[in-house]
């Protein structure tokens, strides 16, 4: 079974029900997260799941409702795997080394942190008694930059990634594709419609994409660029052949108009498949 968890389904722009940007992927018994952004661990362990689960992170730009949590999510998974299983493994379009080396790294910010787990006693024994053997490795993921293209493999699935417009040339964007045997799934992460996002989204089960506000109400206020909105994310998903379109990163005012009828009335003539306007902890199978 092929599962998408909606962590963070909102914008910058914090409000009740909705903060900030981050989704899981359970493969079987993996689980692939993609962005990071506000309480994303916390909301992790509220969807069933649990840091030591994700092997993989994906982040699809830098920007901070995207990436905020990183660090807390970055200690919390070591800290409470206890010297077991894999280091994480992450990806994302350039900043991402060295925002992890500025993170975690020697001199980084949280280094004094990670440095006092290690060697003082008292958090060697809980270390201990959580199962760990000294003496205690420090944290060492394995980040990537990377472009377009294949990206990573496990087993029964395959990432691939293609160019996102959004704020360039000040941060790069990318969208990523996973291909499993049982479905497959597209992050755009923060885009506006796109060739390049299209064509990696042609035929896929599920695309999850990021729907800032009301289309007309974005062209007005020239909010439009770098962004999609309501009939922009159904018309690429209907020009890519996508199943199913899932609605996220949606804005504080489109997040208001709940139960979104007069938003399906306008998007579903022009796109042939199923619409879903997320929820923050949805779980949704592909």
């Amino acid at each position: 079974m092929v599962e998408v968890f909606v962590l963070g389904g909102g914008t910058p722009t914090p409000t009740e029900y909705r903060f900030g940007s981050a989704h899981a992927l359970r493969i079987g018994e993996e689980v692939l997260m993609f962005d990071c952004g506000p309480a994303a661990t916390h909301k992790l362990v509220k969807a069933g799941l649990y840091p030591t689960l994700v092997d993989n992170l994906f982040f699809t730009h830098h920007h901070f409702d995207h990436n905020i949590d990183y660090p807390c999510f970055l200690l919390c998974r070591w800290d409470q795997a206890a010297g077991k299983g894999n280091e994480l493994n992450v990806w994302g379009p350039r900043l991402t080394e060295e925002i992890t080396q500025k993170v975690i790294g020697v001199g980084g910010a949280f280094e004094s942190d990670w440095q006092a787990r290690v060697n003082h006693p008292y958090s060697q024994q809980v270390f201990v008694n959580r199962g760990g053997t000294l003496p205690r490795i420090p944290p060492a993921p394995k980040a990537t930059d990377v472009g377009v293209g294949e990206v990573a493999s496990g087993k029964g699935w395959t990432v691939t990634s293609a160019e996102a417009i959004h704020v360039q040339p000040y941060l790069d964007s990318l969208a990523y594709r996973v291909d499993t045997p049982e479905g497959s799934v597209v992050f755009t992460g923060d885009t506006e419609p796109c060739d390049s996002v299209k064509e990696l989204a042609r035929d896929a089960d599920m695309m999850v994409c990021m729907c800032w506000d009301e289309q007309s109400v974005m062209e007005g206020n020239n909010e439009h660029r770098g962004q999609c909105g309501t009939t922009g994310a159904a018309q690429m998903a209907q020009e890519a052949g996508v199943k199913q379109l899932v609605l996220v990163h949606m804005g504080p005012t489109l997040s208001k108009d709940t139960p979104f009828d007069r938003h399906y009335e306008e998007m579903s003539p022009m796109y042939d498949g199923k619409i879903i306007f997320s929820e923050e902890l949805m779980r949704i199978e592909v």
